[in-house]
């Protein structure tokens, strides 16, 4: 007979129901054939006895067995493991590690070259992370967004919102943003123009999805937004690079690349290109924008840091200026407020916004209706601008400040411009230095670079990366620049010991 009152463990403590943990145990066993097809159960009093458990919890397990058709109850005879079960083809281990999956896969998957990417790992909280440009979490207005939260879910009327909507968005975030947009970027769009998403990257997702064919065309900068470039290979595009210069994208070059090749769209990033931080001139915008209407290309135009500028008013994005349907726009929230706030758009012409719609229901059924309800409402009260010129205000102390201690401490290792608006810091080493080398040297100061290649991706050597100063105060800043010259400083001395 198995020994049950050894092989069943039941944990007291735990919040699985008891009837469940037998259960699970009957499973293995029956899995693992200790017992195998027609093998008798003892009784629910006999085993209740031998594993100390109330008989109506082994009557309980008993039903749930049979329900999931593990065993079957035999009139006047007993109750069997049921005599169909099939052997389950195990793999053979060299050592048996109880409860572990394996790590790979019974079946084949595609797998994308593409997606490899080495993002950060986490580190401990006294690591410092050198980042593209993101929010300072701790700015966010999260008293103001919760207090509109719970007023807006305790309303009966928000329960119409519980279920399934519109795969385009709410209809008062959608009717609010239109009006907002229009006010703040000049733009002459309706409801019917825009498309509720989780932000820019779902917009460039679904806009890319649609626009490009397996191996056709899509110009972007020497220097471009990695993510963006990973979403288009994804689709199966062919990238044509141009050079990126003080005036932004090269738009002569465009155009030779145009005369040339069947290209579906270009991306840009105008208002503070990713990486380099440069603005597009107004003559290549429009430039481009002719280009779009003679060649019939999609001109894919991302939102990026649009509140955030410093010395001026922010430009007009291309869309204001577009006659001629040509141009996809794409932004979010998620920069503005916190990164956590999954809240975006895509505009574009009525039939385009319709079809990414009906793409999107089979990749993110619809967004949360009741966050974007809130933030409907935190624009409406005019929160969003309230934060904005807060924000704005900090922002550009701390970037006066980290290019001050940059120059002080660093000027013989680095160079860089002082960007106009942004998150970030285009930052240029010293020829005799490589980031790869600096990369090793700052992490043995909780200084952590990641990924510094994807910043030229046509191997130019330009030996420049972005450096994000929005999310360090003082302190954190004055840190930050201590770490990196005693890296810097680690490497010299290296380096004259040979």
């Amino acid at each position: 007979m198995i020994p049950y009152k050894t092989i069943i463990k039941i944990d007291r403590a735990s919040k699985q129901p008891v009837y469940i943990q037998l259960t699970n145990q009957f499973i293995d066993l029956i899995k693992e054939r200790t017992l195998p097809p027609q093998a008798k159960l003892p009784g629910s009093r006999t085993l209740s006895g031998l594993i100390g458990v109330h008989r109506k919890t082994v009557i309980a397990c008993y039903e749930e067995l049979t329900l999931q058709g593990w065993i079957e109850s035999i009139p006047k005879k007993g109750t069997f493991v049921h005599k169909d079960i099939p052997i389950l083809q195990q793999q053979k281990w060299v050592e048996k590690t109880a409860g572990k999956k394996s790590d790979d896969t019974g079946f084949a998957f595609k797998r994308s070259p593409v997606l490899d990417r080495k993002f950060p790992q986490d580190y401990t909280d006294d690591y410092m992370y050198v980042n593209d440009g993101v929010s300072d979490e701790r700015l966010a207005p999260i008293k103001e967004l919760s207090i509109i939260y719970r007023k807006i879910a305790n309303k009966k009327n928000t329960l119409k919102y519980m279920n399934y909507g519109t795969t385009h968005g709410n209809p008062e975030l959608r009717a609010t943003l239109v009006s907002y947009l229009n006010e703040t970027r000049g733009l002459n769009i309706t409801k019917d123009n825009i498309l509720i998403t989780r932000g820019s990257q779902m917009g460039m997702f679904l806009a890319s999805q649609l626009l490009i064919e397996k191996q056709e065309y899509i110009i972007v900068g020497e220097t471009n937004y990695s993510s963006a470039d990973t979403t288009f290979e994804f689709a199966k595009a062919k990238l044509l690079r141009v050079k990126v210069d003080k005036n932004g994208l090269d738009t002569n070059a465009i155009e030779k690349l145009c005369n040339k090749y069947a290209v579906k769209a270009v991306y840009t990033t105008p208002h503070h290109h990713h990486p380099t931080t440069v603005t597009l001139s107004a003559q290549r915008r429009m430039h481009l924008l002719n280009l779009a209407k003679t060649h019939h290309f999609a001109i894919l135009e991302d939102d990026y840091d649009y509140d955030f500028h410093y010395n001026h008013a922010p430009i007009l994005p291309l869309a204001s200026h577009d006659t001629h349907g040509n141009v996809i726009y794409v932004g979010s929230v998620c920069k503005t407020v916190a990164p956590v706030f999954r809240v975006g758009y895509l505009i574009a012409p009525k039939t385009f916004v319709d079809e990414c719609a009906r793409l999107r229901r089979f990749v993110d059924r619809q967004g949360d209706a009741i966050l974007e309800l809130t933030f409907s409402n935190f624009i409406k009260e005019g929160s969003l601008d309230r934060h904005i010129k807060k924000v704005v205000k900090i922002y550009k102390a701390r970037r006066d400040l980290f290019c001050k201690l940059l120059k002080e401490a660093l000027s013989d290792y680095l160079s860089f411009d002082i960007p106009k608006g942004g998150m970030a810091l285009w930052v240029t080493l010293n020829k005799n230095y490589s980031w790869d080398v600096v990369t090793k040297a700052a992490k043995q100061q909780k200084l952590i670079i990641s990924e510094w290649q994807r910043y030229d991706a046509m191997d130019l050597k330009h030996n420049a990366i972005r450096m994000g100063f929005s999310c360090y105060n003082e302190t954190e800043a004055r840190e930050f620049v201590k770490r990196f010259k005693r890296a810097m400083q680690d490497i010299d001395v290296m380096e004259s010991f040979g």
